[in-house]
């Protein structure tokens, strides 16, 4: 008798266990998924529920999480943390119990899927300290030559934070009315960020710079180039890292312009909208001024060459007919088109090109950008005209207004 009460007594308490750990708090998530997501939720493609399946299977997981935490943080580096709604599809989920790669869970537009593929096909040409191993197994021999499995497995990361960015901002009222928490300061902290996806390293097309420290330390900096930057830009500027093949638009050749500092910590802060430009919000000013240092050095032998005065005046001419819509009347890059295009046009004001590089963008245009061939349209004389113009118009540190 003694065993039969036991072993009886032993089924009723893991039938119990199982109810009160497991079944029942799993009825009320779901209730609470249903009140606080929006009606409808985008469904995963067959491509990204392959990629899904790649994800998994590549053991991603083992290094990377899939969870905004509800600890400060975290909300600082990736955003607004991890509503039970934004993952009710994702079964198994792929949250992750390790942190040796960044959280994924806001991964979803914070990069461009050339730079995903040339991080997983060789991780250190884009990230030189990265742990991460390569990927090349996903690829035919080159990072712009994905398997299918490697455009699959993309396509999934590019989901990830999707479905709440979409939600947004009528998801997220929605979210807060349903919580019925205005006392919980944990559950509040979900929807106390300004922006979903705080990623450092995601572009923007504007934002405000901070003040960053008067002078710069150029030999820090080079050496912060080479750990962070010669992956993409190359050892000497020239735009050919090891990871440029595989990047569209190719990264700027740096040693073939002249920056003012504004221009250069603007894009290190922000980032170019629309290229592999990452932005480096994570970084201390100090290395960020050292940065804006190393790359002026890049292009201290750019030439001024000023045109002559008669063709200045052509050149304004054909820059005001056919350059203001998109680089603004006096060269700021503020055209009234320039909003529509996905990447900001040059401001000429804070970047002069060297001259070569300037009619080459003339008459070959730039690869992945708006900027098409003008040689249609533009005689060889207007083109050099212009050239001679937009050059001139670099006030370099001098304050926009000073012409």
């Amino acid at each position: 008798m003694a065993y039969l009460v036991a072993s009886v007594a032993g089924v009723v308490f893991f039938a119990m266990s199982v109810v009160l750990l497991g079944v029942l708090p799993t009825r009320a998530l779901n209730a609470d998924m249903r009140a606080m997501g929006p009606a409808k939720l985008p469904t995963l493609t067959a491509s990204e529920q392959r990629g899904r399946i790649v994800y998994a299977r590549e053991g991603c997981a083992y290094c990377h999480t899939q969870q905004v935490r509800y600890v400060h943080a975290d909300m600082a580096r990736f955003g607004a943390p991890t509503l039970a709604w934004e993952t009710q599809f994702d079964f198994p989920q792929m949250w992750g119990t390790r942190r040796i790669g960044p959280d994924l869970a806001r991964e979803g537009g914070t990069r461009p899927d050339d730079w995903q593929f040339a991080h997983l096909y060789a991780p250190r040409t884009v990230v030189p300290l990265s742990v991460m191993p390569s990927y090349a197994s996903l690829f035919d021999g080159a990072a712009n030559q994905p398997t299918n499995d490697g455009r699959d497995l993309v396509a999934y990361l590019s989901t990830l934070g999707r479905a709440r960015e979409l939600a947004a901002p009528e998801g997220e009222a929605r979210a807060r009315e349903a919580c019925h928490c205005p006392d919980d300061e944990m559950a509040q902290m979900a929807f106390e960020m300004k922006e979903l996806n705080a990623h450092p390293a995601r572009a923007r097309r504007t934002g405000p710079v901070p003040a960053l420290p008067s002078a710069g330390d150029r030999a820090a900096g080079l050496q912060l180039y080479a750990n962070y930057c010669a992956g993409c830009h190359g050892a000497t500027g020239a735009g050919d890292g090891p990871a440029a093949a595989g990047l569209r638009p190719r990264p700027s050749n740096l040693s073939a312009h002249r920056y003012a500092t504004d221009r250069i910590a603007e894009t290190l802060w922000n980032g170019v909208a629309g290229t592999s430009m990452p932005a480096w919000r994570d970084q201390p000013l100090d290395r960020i001024a050292a940065l804006v240092a190393a790359v002026q050095s890049l292009g201290q032998n750019a030439s001024v060459d000023e045109a002559s005065r008669s063709g200045d005046d052509l050149g304004a001419r054909v820059y005001a007919a056919n350059c203001v819509q998109c680089h603004g009347e006096r060269g700021a890059g503020d055209g009234f088109s320039a909003a529509s295009l996905a990447i900001a046009p040059t401001n000429f004001l804070k970047q002069q090109p060297f001259q070569s590089v300037a009619l080459r963008a003339l008459t070959s245009g730039i690869d992945g950008t708006s900027m098409a061939p003008w040689t249609s349209r533009l005689s060889e004389a207007d083109i050099t005209a212009v050239v001679h113009y937009v050059r001139s118009l670099y006030t370099g540190d001098a304050k926009e207004g000073r012409r």
